[in-house]
């Protein structure tokens, strides 16, 4: 096997590794749970897992979906998971450096030389952002919520990857091939002051002047309840008046909004504040935090937007705020294009669904989570195909 099978392989097998972890995402990250201790046990007779008996996708194969210990059946979900992890960061590698479907101006010829040159950053922000949607996909689907602690964690990481990637890759290749957003002087000022704003907000909700939405205490996930296939209804909601709700979201978005304007205010008529901070802006390091900052506030924007003139309209929460930060988390590492465009793609995979369940007489309510995430992951690897598209529409 070649060196660039071998690594393929490694490849596959570290996205099992992560998928294994991701299942204990799953099951304990919504309940509260540490995500590192106890170690994993069988959920019926209590007996701990051993390392054998924990391989991704062979020891649920081996055990045939069973404990060992007292046969109690281990649910297929477990591999599911690990298997369409590890397809999807071998899909990844695939698309972006074997084919490759998207170009990433690397040097080196082969597929490791581009993976090893600077490629692995721009792998490794978008396997996360992979494994992160996969989560709260899974949950959303079981519990009608996405924690949005997962979704801090992939803005993190995009933010982190955004900010290196000039002085890996170089700032020049990165621009050129739109690897990482990285923001101009304008944009980055703005998404400057919505930081600002952001800090402004955040600590005006921490001393109580504006209050959180749907503030209530929730019932907490009960341990015998694990084994159900849902445990929301999403028919079953608080009594509350939702437009009350989402005018506390427009005031907490208020400084947000605000800081962005002023900065925009003071960008476009202080001459020197203008010139001092095109220098500053385009260094790599800080236009990459900003153009990911700027990707986080346009991928919350506009559904966080449509959640509360939805609700508005509607009297109804319209989207939930796990939705808002997921896109959020998809803009700071993808930038602004891909996520506007995954917004728009989104709702046919849900006609998709409904054209499903009409043909084959079946009704079941699924969140709008899964729909979303489909949605980014057609784009990321789309990405070029897209951008020739509307490029040409714009020439034209």
């Amino acid at each position: 096997m070649t060196p660039e099978g071998i690594w393929l392989v490694f490849i596959f097998a570290l996205g099992a590794c992560v998928g294994s972890f991701l299942n204990v995402v799953i099951y304990r990250l919504p309940r509260d749970k540490s995500l590192i201790a106890p170690p994993s046990s069988c959920p019926k007779c209590g007996h701990s897992i051993a390392f054998y008996d924990n391989i991704p996708l062979l020891s649920w194969l081996f055990l045939q979906g069973k404990c060992r210990h007292c046969k109690a059946r281990i649910s297929v979900r477990y591999f599911i998971i690990e298997l369409i992890t590890a397809l999807l960061f071998g899909g990844l590698y695939v698309a972006y450096f074997v084919f490759p479907i998207r170009q990433l101006g690397l040097e080196g010829k082969g597929a490791l030389q581009q993976f090893l040159s600077g490629g692995w950053i721009v792998f490794i922000a978008q396997a996360f952002l992979l494994a992160g949607l996969l989560a709260a996909s899974a949950i959303d689907l079981e519990l009608w919520i996405i924690p949005l602690s997962l979704c801090w964690a992939c803005t993190v990481i995009g933010v982190i990857s955004s900010g290196a990637s000039g002085y890996v890759i170089g700032a020049e290749i990165v621009q050129g091939n739109r690897l990482f957003p990285m923001a101009s002087a304008s944009v980055g000022m703005i998404a400057t002051g919505g930081v600002l704003g952001l800090i402004v907000s955040m600590i005006l909700l921490s001393l109580g002047w504006i209050k959180h939405s749907y503030d209530w205490e929730e019932d907490p996930i009960v341990e015998e309840e694990k084994d159900t296939e849902s445990m929301y209804d999403p028919e079953e909601e608080p009594d509350c008046n939702h437009r009350a709700e989402s005018l506390k979201e427009i005031i907490f978005l208020g400084p947000v909004f605000l800081g962005g304007l002023l900065a925009w205010l003071l960008y476009q008529n202080i001459t020197s504040l203008r010139e001092n901070w095109i220098n500053f802006s385009q260094i790599p390091l800080i236009s990459g935090l900003l153009g990911s900052a700027w990707g986080y506030f346009v991928g919350c924007g506009m559904v966080w937007m449509t959640r509360i003139f939805g609700t508005l309209a509607f009297g109804k929460e319209a989207m939930g705020l796990g939705d808002v930060h997921l896109m959020g988390a998809a803009g700071a590492v993808l930038g602004p294009f891909l996520v506007v465009l995954a917004f728009f793609v989104a709702p046919f995979f849900g006609l998709g669904w409904a054209g499903f369940q009409m043909l084959s007489r079946k009704t079941r309510q699924i969140p709008y989570g899964p729909f979303l995430s489909l949605g980014i992951v057609t784009v990321m690897i789309l990405h070029d195909r897209l951008w020739v598209y509307f490029s040409s529409l714009y020439i034209k």
